[in-house]
């Protein structure tokens, strides 16, 4: 693996932390929502409907720190789609 992809995904891995598989799921489940359009609010609702118990509680005043970490997992997903598709050719 070369350098500048390990300092990326040692620095993504920093940001995104250590989830379990269930926060996994609720995670991929908000980056869904906002994928298909949804707001951050309805892209947390829905997930909150599909995983509960991961449901995160936000109002005015964290939801714009939430926005920017789902953003970057939004972005990080299509990064990593692309490496794939690079390292298959």
């Amino acid at each position: 693996m070369d350098k500048m992809l390990k300092a990326y995904l040692d620095r993504a891995a920093e940001i995104i932390g250590d989830r379990t598989p269930s926060e996994i799921k609720h995670d991929d489940e908000v980056v869904k929502a906002l994928n298909q359009g949804h707001s951050i609010q309805d892209a947390l609702s829905i997930a909150a409907r599909k995983y509960p118990d991961e449901a995160l509680n936000w109002d005015e005043s964290n939801i714009n720190d939430i926005t920017a970490h789902y953003e970057y997992q939004k972005e990080h997903k299509k990064i990593m789609k692309m490496i794939e598709k690079k390292r298959k050719k």
